[in-house]
């Protein structure tokens, strides 16, 4: 009886360690049959998002189910959340503890903060959506929003300017990286005072994340701090991780809008270190230098190729710099053809979140999907023939299907010689999300196709008879 007894407790061990390992698994990781997209459970999944926000886990609990909700509706499958708190809008609150004098102390959490950051990731992990995390966010902690937070030494009991080097003002934009808060680390100015609260956060981060294997993790949001910065704290984060027995996936934004920057290379050129690529900052381009940017980083990605993510679609017509709604519509669907892995439209005012423009080039995203998996083709401008920049994107399986965008309607000829089978064209119109007309070519040739109508349109060519060649 007491042999069986040990015999089931040692059954039931080993169960649990099974468990254990099975969870250390992420549910997503990039792809393992094409490295430049992600896979869910093993199946390859293109991220495809919005949102009215950058830190949705402050949101009240109805609005930010609604959000989520009208993103799945859509399609939509990812979301960005900076770890990000400023009180201007009335209802962020820090993640420690406010005292009754109005102090903070950093030894102690506040646990409404964690309660809805807790909330946001069990909410999107229950509709299938990703989140991409950024932990650092350079622009709290200058100007009016540095003067708010709890690790300016003027707001918290725990350590003076004059022990912590850190003063109570820091005016200057974060493109000067004058704020000593990102030279903490031992490597920079070794300032373990401010170091210990700074990963006693991570650490605190890291409790609720680990959980979980739908997140991502990015350092910083447009970091222009040291390469050490950035290098350290996603050392810290994976090492967390793999003493927890989790793998997690890494990166790094840089802060320089050309994503051919020496910056840049940070990150391109350490893949033992950071599992995918950030280029939302290509989204300050328009046009086909948006296309050719981003062709040109992908091509020199190409000896170790990795998910490239764009958390960060600008454009939305009345803001100073990000362009206008038709910037965005594009800067999306370059995105999609050239091969990005996750593509989400930026909040307003900088971008179109998830309003209705935004989520039809996400429905119709997910049409085009539906007739060609997005993995399957490569950017192919070459079999465009005569076309003049921005007028025209292709991408194709060659000698089997073509994926077009037109950002202005209009006409173009492709070169269709690579195939000789009768081909579908399948419309869809951008501005409703829904399908337009079919034709029906035949390949071998070069072809001249014309948009149903002005404005944005996209094309699914495919073979008329599946599976014949």
């Amino acid at each position: 009886m007491k042999f069986r007894c040990f015999m089931s407790w040692i059954f039931l061990l080993v169960i649990l360690c099974l468990v254990n390992v099975v969870s250390a698994e992420p549910v997503l990781q990039p792809w393992t049959k094409n490295p430049w997209y992600w896979s869910d459970h093993g199946e390859p999944v293109l991220l495809l998002g919005g949102s009215d926000d950058d830190s949705l886990f402050q949101w009240p609990e109805k609005d930010l189910l609604a959000q989520l909700d009208r993103l799945v509706a859509a399609g939509g499958n990812v979301i960005r959340n900076t770890m990000s708190s400023r009180q201007d809008r009335g209802f962020e609150v820090f993640p420690f503890k406010q005292l009754n004098d109005g102090q903070y102390d950093l030894e102690q959490w506040n646990d409404e903060y964690w309660a809805r950051f807790d909330r946001m990731l069990r909410e999107t992990a229950n509709r299938d959506i990703i989140v991409q995390i950024e932990i650092w966010d350079p622009f709290d902690y200058m100007g009016d929003t540095w003067h708010m937070q709890p690790y300016n030494p003027r707001n918290n009991i725990n350590y003076t300017t004059e022990k912590s080097e850190l003063a109570e003002r820091y005016p200057e934009p974060p493109s000067l990286n004058k704020q000593p808060f990102f030279f903490t680390t031992p490597r920079q100015q070794n300032n373990q005072i401010v170091l210990r609260y700074q990963e006693r956060f991570v650490n605190k981060l890291l409790e609720y994340t680990l959980r979980y294997g739908h997140v991502l993790y990015c350092m910083d949001n447009e970091t222009r701090a040291e390469e050490e910065w950035s290098r350290y704290w996603a050392t810290y984060v994976k090492r967390r991780a793999k003493r927890e027995g989790r793998i997690i996936f890494v990166t790094e934004m840089w802060g320089d809008k050309d994503i051919t920057a020496e910056s840049h290379r940070r990150t391109f050129d350490h893949p033992e270190l950071y599992d995918f690529v950030e280029v939302s900052q290509n989204n300050a381009r328009s046009n086909q230098v948006h296309w050719d940017q981003f062709l040109d980083v992908r091509n020199y990605l190409s000896k170790q190729p990795r998910p490239i993510n764009s958390i960060k679609i600008y454009g939305a017509t009345g803001h100073k710099w990000s362009g206008t709604d038709q910037d965005g519509i594009e800067r999306f669907w370059r995105n999609l053809l050239a091969g990005v892995a996750s593509i989400r439209f930026h909040r307003p005012t900088a971008g179109l979140g998830l309003n209705d423009k935004a989520v039809a080039s996400i429905r119709g995203a997910r049409k085009l999907e539906s007739q060609i998996p997005l993995w399957t083709v490569e950017p192919a401008n070459d079999l465009l023939i005569d076309t003049k920049p921005n007028h025209a994107f292709l991408a194709a399986d060659k000698g089997h299907a073509f994926t077009l965008y037109l950002p202005v309607g209009g006409g173009v000829r492709i070169d269709l010689s690579s195939t000789t089978e009768p081909l579908v064209v399948r419309w869809i119109e951008i501005a409703t999300g829904e399908w337009g007309p079919e034709q029906h070519i035949q390949g071998g040739g070069k072809v001249y196709l014309t948009s149903p109508g002005s404005g944005n349109w996209a094309a699914a060519i495919t073979p008329e008879h599946p599976g014949t060649d």
